[in-house]
């Protein structure tokens, strides 16, 4: 019942002018960002990210979270309307969306991927609301052995996020890691890894690290890529034909469930969560044959699932201060660069602020839905401008949102720098995933650790001897040593494999 009312109070603070303009803006640029093939949600939040700087907590995150769950809406345009995915998520929806589109079907194939994402997403902040509170409530308990068990189960789970090769994906995490140790040691405040320059006494600000690799890396990649259609097929039918409305409800009812479980995972992604939903929807069909010839499941099960995803993985951030994918690494920045620390605590020492933004995802939703469906064509235009006109824009936006932050040509240089190396990085494919979450999880984990040593009588056993940090442990161990059975195995596979050949 208390949950109730302050989410009342929530709305109430939501609906204001203000807050309401916030959204709308952050949910109409989440659209954009969706659109325009090559950002995605955590290029686009990185890139937005630095024009919140002197702006209060509550209209900045709504700001944001809007970007985050409006992206993977204006996606779905683009993919439909003209076989061009804006963000990755989206890929999956080309398969039939498209199709559909060339049958004639694209406003029938943009309601029902509008109307499951409305869905999914509601349902994923209704989860918020209900678990978030017991969830925060229960982590209360934990002291800093359980927030470090809590943190290494974490990185264990970034062996989803490792891409290709293992190798890679350890090289990335481990230079995260290193990165966030430059500074001044919070502990003990020794400088470390300064090299005698003074810009790296506060280490590497998180705001431009983050719109370097994701978001000028990205623009450089895009810019290789200058092929573009010109035709938007007409837009008609918004609804799906009676015989349709039962397997798109159940695909949809589907795609939530697992959007929502897997938002809960640290190191899941929403391209995981439209994969899943949409194999899922292909297997259980009487005729799988129709998938990838415009199956109208195979739009509404992926739509739904990753817009669940969206709002389930902000669960971990607000009540465990866990970020549990790229983007929500780029919230939690944004929640730390405004005086908020994710986690338990939270939503007791601010209340207003976690039940408002809560609130305005509500309404953020709701705001999508309408713009979605009959503006479509309008918001698949976009895609068509040129990359000429558009990167250069996105470039001036890029410098001087990181020039903002501390008014100091050091910070542009800093972004573009990490823009190469997030270039050089895809190029090569090294994920850049492991190494964004190392690098804002890295204080955490040290200072955990140094403080479970400080009040611990028996050194590392502290971590072994508390049952919370015990049972994280042996999960974490488990999960390794899993693993590496797996990745042996596969390994020696591929090798049998090309003794064959």
């Amino acid at each position: 019942m208390d949950s109730f009312l302050q989410l009342l109070q929530g709305f109430e603070n939501a609906v204001t002018w203000v807050n309401l303009l916030y959204c709308f803006l952050g949910v109409a640029a989440g659209m954009l960002v969706g659109i325009m093939p090559g950002l995605g949600p955590a290029a686009g939040t990185a890139i937005l990210l630095s024009i919140t700087f002197g702006m209060d907590s509550i209209p900045s995150i709504i700001l944001l979270a809007g970007i985050f769950y409006g992206a993977m809406y204006g996606g779905t345009i683009t993919s439909v309307l003209i076989n061009l995915p804006g963000e990755a998520a989206s890929v999956i929806t080309c398969l039939d969306g498209h199709q559909m589109a060339k049958q004639g079907r694209a406003g029938t194939a943009l309601g029902i991927a509008a109307l499951g994402s409305f869905i999914g997403g509601t349902v994923a902040i209704i989860g918020l609301s209900l678990i978030g509170p017991p969830l925060a409530q229960f982590a209360l308990r934990f002291g800093p052995p359980e927030f470090f068990s809590l943190m290494l189960f974490a990185l264990m789970t970034l062996v989803t996020l490792m891409g290709k090769s293992l190798l890679k994906g350890i090289i990335s995490a481990t230079t995260g890691l290193l990165l966030s140790l430059i500074g001044i040691d919070p502990m003990t405040g020794t400088i470390r890894f300064t090299f005698n320059q003074i810009h790296l006494m506060n280490g590497f600000d998180f705001v431009v690290v983050v719109m370097g690799l994701f978001g000028i890396s990205e623009i450089l990649l895009s810019i290789e890529n200058m092929s573009q259609q010109n035709t938007i097929p007409e837009i008609k039918g918004l609804f799906p034909k009676r015989k349709e409305w039962k397997p798109s409800l159940a695909a949809i009812l589907r795609g939530t469930g697992i959007g929502f479980f897997l938002g809960l995972i640290p190191g899941a992604n929403a391209v995981i969560a439209s994969l899943i939903s949409y194999s899922t929807e292909k297997k259980l069909a009487k005729d799988p044959s129709r998938f990838g010839k415009g199956a109208i499941e195979g739009v509404a099960g992926p739509e739904t699932a990753n817009n669940a995803f969206s709002g389930a993985a902000l669960i971990p951030l607000f009540t465990l201060g866990l970020p549990t994918s790229p983007t929500v690494a780029v919230l939690m920045g944004a929640f730390i660069m405004h005086g908020l620390t994710p986690g338990p605590h939270l939503f007791q020492s601010n209340p207003d602020f976690v039940w408002t933004v809560i609130a305005s995802m509500f309404l953020g939703n709701l705001m999508l839905l309408i713009m979605n469906l009959p503006l479509a064509g309008i918001w698949a235009k976009v895609a068509l401008i040129p990359y000429k006109v558009l990167f250069p824009l996105i470039l001036i936006i890029s410098c001087v949102g990181a020039y903002s932050i501390n008014n100091s040509l050091w910070d542009i240089g800093v972004m573009i720098v990490f823009g190469i190396i997030g270039y050089v990085m895809k190029k090569m494919e090294f994920p850049l995933a492991p190494m964004i979450l190392t690098f804002i999880l890295g204080k955490s984990i040290e200072s955990n650790l140094i403080r479970s040593l400080k009040i611990s009588e028996s050194g590392f056993l502290i971590f072994f001897q508390r049952p919370l940090s015990a049972i994280l442990l042996g999960i974490t161990l488990a999960m390794l040593v899993f693993g590496t059975i797996g990745f042996v195995k596969n390994k020696r596979n591929l090798l049998a494999d090309d003794v064959e050949n």
